[in-house]
């Protein structure tokens, strides 16, 4: 019985001594905490190995404390973010083959002080991109870059119209007992301090392997690329307009809103926007691209048209969606020359 009232008072003893602890040093009331937002995206550490023109890539993806992806940065030295789905991400390769990278080692080449830092989300929309700016970007608030860059109009056409809705990237986990678990761990100093400690020195053993060649090899569908001349000499824009016309319109009140955030912020915004293999031959991303620049050109918005300029390849895409090293680099070529007018401008 006096063993029984030892170990009960000790254990007592521990638990009010962890639960003031996380009263005093926690952020249980602190407003800027995550809670159960952006778990699946924060302390993030995958290997990987991809293979691709006979060359093998093993490398570590890596999103920091803060969600985005790479090694750690103070939040006040960020000057450009790059917004968009796994098309910005990039997970499947290195960091210095994405397009990001690339971007970013142009900048250097040309003495020029800028770094884009990655902030893609997989799955993302430009209503994910949205739940950012109202969900994350809040939370951090010593961000305040000159540029946010958005990557974007793939995922707002190939989601159906119910998954958009939700296409937040998994930034809030839909079910309800898993928000409450979130928010539970991500407001323990004990548990943020654990998973700092296995973010900085703890990887799995066990990789993901990729082989970006062979996949583009064994594509079932292979598609012609579109070009943008031909594509206006064969669709009927008006036609093509008023078929997509809601989703046009949501589309355009989207980069309106994202404009509106950006500016709140005080950077500016740039909208470049995308194909996949079949280039302009899906109407509707032909459409959102040609709307997006219209409305650009008439609001004055900084766009990069790369659906206009791109000649596209088959190996330029290793899934259709999803660019090999190749296609990467080829439309971070085509990007660089405006990116860097514009943000000399500004």
């Amino acid at each position: 019985m006096r063993t029984f009232k030892l170990v009960y008072y000790n254990l007592l003893i521990f638990f009010l001594f962890f639960l003031i602890i996380e009263i005093i040093f926690g952020y249980w009331l602190d407003k800027d905490n995550f809670g159960p937002y952006m778990r699946e995206h924060r302390l993030k550490k995958n290997s990987y190995s991809v293979t691709f023109n006979k060359q093998t890539y093993d490398f570590t993806y890596k999103r920091n404390y803060h969600g985005f992806r790479g090694d750690e940065i103070k939040l006040k030295d960020i000057k450009a973010l790059m917004i968009g789905g796994s098309t910005a991400d990039e997970r499947y390769k290195p960091e210095e083959l994405t397009i990001v990278g690339l971007l970013n080692q142009k900048f250097l080449d040309n003495s020029f002080d800028l770094k884009i830092i990655n902030a893609g989300i997989e799955g993302q929309s430009t209503l994910g991109h949205i739940y950012n700016f109202e969900n994350w970007f809040p939370k951090l608030r010593e961000l305040k870059p000159n540029f946010f860059i958005f990557y974007i109009g793939i995922n707002d056409v190939v989601a159906n119209k119910d998954r958009i809705k939700s296409s937040d990237g998994h930034v809030l986990n839909p079910s309800k007992l898993e928000q409450f678990k979130d928010n539970l761990k991500s407001r323990s100093i004990f548990y943020d301090l654990l998973r700092k400690i296995k973010h900085k020195y703890y990887n799995k053993d066990e990789k993901l392997i990729y082989d970006l060649k062979h996949a583009l090899k064994t594509k079932k569908d292979k598609k012609n690329f579109l070009g943008f001349e031909e594509a206006l000499k064969i669709y009927n824009l008006e036609k093509l307009e008023n078929e997509n016309k809601l989703l046009i319109k949501d589309y355009l009140s989207n980069i309106d809103k994202l404009v509106f955030y950006s500016q709140k912020l005080n950077a500016k915004p740039i909208f470049i926007n995308q194909l996949t293999e079949t280039g302009n031959g899906d109407k509707r991303i032909f459409i959102l691209n040609y709307s997006l620049i219209k409305h650009c050109k008439k609001n004055k918005y900084n766009c990069i048209d790369l659906a206009r300029k791109l000649k596209g390849k088959s190996e330029f895409w290793w899934d259709g969606i999803h660019t090999t090293p190749e296609g990467s680099l080829e439309i971070s070529n085509i990007i660089f020359p405006e990116l860097l007018n514009i943000v000399k401008k500004n």
